[in-house]
């Protein structure tokens, strides 16, 4: 019987083959698969309930509200400032005077009102800063937990003291008390002109010096809680990490703390001069009514932008003589929202305060 006949593989084919490059021929189990069609994927959309739309109505419309709020403020200011302005006899940006009694007659300029809005909110600023950064390092890096937190809340509580409490103390009580210095300061160091003899008598207190401090405490908690806020979120591991290579603990809040904080000090800050700007009824109560211009001395007397306006109030009855005091209000609105504006852009610029 005869062997049954094998057939065998051509020479080149299988993987000698391919090894040669000749391709092999693909058999049954080596044919490619037909791609099947992909189904359609349907996305579902979230379910939103009824809370979050209403929660998300009414954020988005108090964000557009005050948005509104603020252009509305502007803009009337604006429109009743302007017929003011045009029967202005004298230079509104430039002019000492201001005499508002005759409607037909207005002469009113904002010099004054600006030099002495911004020497008494700089002399705040200048006593309440460091003051405010003492505090606030107290509080964070060196003082017991027991202790910072009730301390932290008298500060606070300075927020809640009315204005009008701050300006009697200031005019009965902390006036009669820095005479004796500014009588000493005159005396000896009248030849600056910032410590000359001003326009009103010193010892009726009624001084930018006096307003100015009395403001200094008014901003105090609004630098002080910022700026703990601020120091608080310093890194752990930073203030760790200078621990371990031997810092004291001063090292530590000047290589660590105070520059990560920074910004937000100096931001804290602007936002404090921006309530010393607008301070009306302590600021009224204790500057004394000058007879003579802004001499560029602290003892000097004179009038904010916000003092003028609260105490002119009797004036509003003709609609001419009201609108230079809301040209005034509209320069201290402009100057009080480049100020916030200033410190919200300091903030902005780093982004571990986001």
């Amino acid at each position: 019987m005869n062997d049954p006949v094998v057939a065998k593989r051509p020479a080149g084919s299988g993987a000698a083959g391919a090894e040669r490059g000749v391709a092999a021929a693909p058999t049954a189990s080596e044919a490619p698969i037909p791609p099947t069609p992909e189904a359609p994927v349907t996305t579902k959309a979230p379910h939103v309930r009824p809370g979050d739309r209403i929660f998300r109505g009414l954020a988005t419309g108090s964000g557009v509200f005050i948005v509104v709020l603020i252009g509305a403020i502007g803009l009337f200011l604006i429109l009743q400032a302007i017929p003011s302005l045009g029967l202005d006899n004298v230079n509104f940006l430039t002019s000492r005077e201001w005499n508002t009694t005759d409607p037909t007659n207005l002469r009113f300029g904002i010099l004054d009102l600006t030099l002495v809005t911004v020497v008494v909110a700089l002399v705040a600023l200048l006593i309440a800063m460091p003051i405010a950064l003492g505090i606030a390092l107290f509080l964070t890096q060196y003082a017991p937990r027991n202790l910072a937190r009730p301390f932290a809340y008298v500060i606070d509580l300075l927020a809640a003291v009315p204005s009008i409490v701050f300006g009697l103390w200031g005019l009965f009580v902390l006036g009669p008390v820095l005479f004796p210095f500014s009588e000493w300061v005159i005396e000896n160091l009248g030849w600056i002109p910032i410590f000359a003899k001003g326009n009103v008598n010193v010892q009726l207190g009624g001084t930018i010096f006096t307003a100015g401090i009395v403001v200094a405490v008014m901003i105090l908690p609004i630098i002080t809680a910022v700026s703990r806020e601020v120091f608080e979120r310093t890194p752990t591991m930073h203030v760790e990490g200078a621990i371990a290579l031997g810092a004291t603990k001063w090292e530590v809040v000047r290589t660590t703390v105070l520059p990560f904080g920074k910004a937000g000090y100096v931001s804290a800050s602007m936002l404090g001069l921006g309530r010393a700007l607008g301070e009306t009824i302590a600021v009224a109560i204790i500057l004394s009514t000058a007879t003579s211009s802004f001499g560029w001395s602290l003892f000097d007397g004179g009038s904010t932008f916000a003092s003028k306006i609260a105490l002119a109030a009797p004036e509003f009855n003709d609609a001419r003589s009201a609108g230079a005091y809301i040209a005034a209000g509209l320069v201290l609105f402009v100057l009080t929202f480049v100020v916030n504006a200033i410190a919200r852009s300091i903030v902005a610029g780093h982004k571990e305060y986001e």
